[in-house]
């Protein structure tokens, strides 16, 4: 599984010219399926998301987390995230999961989030064309591989 948080001051995806999800100060997560990911996986990447120490202390550090500053959170699957261009211009997707398989991942991973959050989690629509806005704060933007945490 792969995360690409950002530490937004406002998200939003769009859908055919719809909103599908938006959020105030939080944080936008990319979120991509491999075929490994299981539910250990899910768990152990929402337990990270959720703790990751990006806001500002009142000293201006970054110790706190989104479930401490009380922030909003945009999940979006992306299999791209997946992408292998190490032969050719054109991208291999095969590394990312079916959708048939990633799709009740990405639901069990926003359901993760949810609960540890205490609050929903906005999303965008698995599988379709969206427009996704963002205001990025700082910027902040982490690389998470469940490969390598």
């Amino acid at each position: 599984m792969r995360v690409l948080v950002q530490r937004v001051a406002t998200a939003e995806v769009t859908v055919a010219g719809r909103a599908s999800g938006a959020i105030g100060p939080g944080l936008l997560l990319l979120v991509g399926i491999t075929h490994s990911d299981d539910e250990a996986t899910l768990k152990r990447m929402a337990d990270k998301v959720v703790k990751l120490r990006i806001f500002a202390d009142e000293a201006g550090l970054m110790n706190r987390s989104v479930l401490d500053v009380g922030g909003d959170v945009l999940a979006v699957s992306q299999f791209t995230l997946y992408a292998d261009a190490r032969k050719g211009n054109r991208p291999s997707y095969t590394e990312a999961a079916r959708p048939e398989v990633a799709s009740p991942l990405f639901d069990r991973f926003v359901a993760a989030l949810a609960q540890r959050l205490g609050k929903p989690v906005a999303t965008g629509v698995f599988g379709a064309d969206m427009k996704v806005e963002l205001l990025n704060d700082g910027p902040v933007t982490i690389w998470l591989d469940s490969a390598t945490l």
